[in-house]
């Protein structure tokens, strides 16, 4: 499929040379003029994708609970500020408020999202209308003011570039991204390596993102510093290892991560063993991670439901017994997606019993 960002690709290969993927990732995702995240609202039935706060206001609620406890644990500290990386269509953010709002100290809680699409600032603008005053936006975490941080990052970490290393004549080669002999985009492998302790079959490939890794040691070091609490949610792995988990998503399909550059969504399988070591790097405490599930039905899932669905006809509660079984059951997102949470030294809060 030919797109406008295909063209701009194949010029920049031609002049330049191959380019890695993580530049391919960045590129796709991220072009002022044609990337992916900048030029629209992917969520939804219209979109390519659907997040867990699109499927229910039970995902935002508990997220918001289980923050309001965090908070406390870690001492209630006053100044604290709501952050979310990523947010979407600010349908998480709106569903935490709702429950901050009844909690004295956190009732008119700052709010700051990082986002860098126009079009979704728009979104979010319109769906956080009604805290409009306390509503800020920056390009990156660092633009957020020094606090106390309570902060969530859903679907956020396995959109960040990744680089991704064959393994080839007993080295870890990095994969790039180049042209074929028909002017097409194909995969090659380029002069750059790594040095890992890893071993593995040619041709195996080992990701790398050290964009996640960045954030990760900076969310742990203002936690470190302000104090606060982070709760990231994300589909991956708990331990690093071999394994190419590029994909794209366009129409709710999967697709060549190759064919429709700047048309679909480009991820890859967030690393929670790297993110912790990140998030330690930065001198807070890694918790988990635990399955989606485990956390949403071990703070109330199937209670919030049961309460939602109290006096509601039949349709009405086969909608909210389709929302738990997307959220938290086995073969959705129940357990391909994780919870990770971060507080300070010595604050481990439930339901964390452990830590990578």
């Amino acid at each position: 499929m030919t797109t406008p960002l295909l063209d701009r690709l194949r010029r920049l290969i031609a002049a330049n040379g191959p380019i890695t993927v993580a530049d391919y990732m960045a590129i796709c995702l991220g072009d002022p003029d044609h990337g992916y995240y900048t030029t629209r609202d992917p969520l939804g039935a219209a979109g390519d994708f659907t997040t867990a706060p699109e499927i229910s206001q039970m995902f935002g609620e508990i997220v918001g609970a289980w923050l309001a406890h965090a908070w406390r644990l870690t001492g209630a500290p006053p100044g604290a500020r709501l952050v979310e990386l990523g947010p979407g269509r600010g349908t998480l953010a709106a569903d935490v408020l709702r429950v901050l709002a009844r909690i004295p100290g956190l009732e008119g809680i700052p709010v700051d999202l990082v986002e860098t699409s126009p079009v979704l600032r728009k979104r979010q603008a319109e769906t956080l209308a009604a805290h409009a005053g306390r509503v800020s936006w920056h390009d990156r975490l660092a633009g957020v003011p020094g606090a106390p941080l309570l902060l969530v990052a859903n679907e956020f970490f396995d959109a960040l570039p990744v680089r991704q290393f064959v393994r080839a004549a007993g080295a870890w080669r990095e994969r790039v991204v180049g042209l074929d002999g028909t002017g097409a985009l194909a995969f090659g492998i380029g002069p750059g390596q790594i040095e890992t302790a890893f071993d593995a079959p040619e041709g195996a490939i080992l990701e790398v993102s050290p964009a996640a890794n960045a954030i990760a040691e900076e969310i742990g070091a203002r936690i470190a510093r302000n104090g606060g609490c982070a709760i990231v949610f994300d589909y991956g792995h708990r331990r690093t290892a071999p394994g190419d988990t590029l994909q794209a998503v366009r129409r709710h399909g999967y697709s060549d991560p190759l064919a429709a550059p700047g048309e679909s969504d480009l991820t890859a399988h967030v690393d929670f063993e790297a993110l912790a070591k990140a998030f330690r790097a930065g001198g807070a405490v890694p918790h988990g991670p635990i399955g989606q599930g485990e956390f949403l039905l071990a703070l109330g899932l199937l209670e919030r439901a049961a309460r939602l669905g109290r006096g509601r006809g039949t349709a009405a509660q086969e909608a909210l017994r389709a929302a738990v079984e997307r959220l938290a059951g086995p073969d959705a997102m129940g357990t391909l997606f994780k919870a990770m949470a971060v507080t300070p030294a010595d604050v481990p809060p439930p339901p964390f019993p452990n830590a990578i």
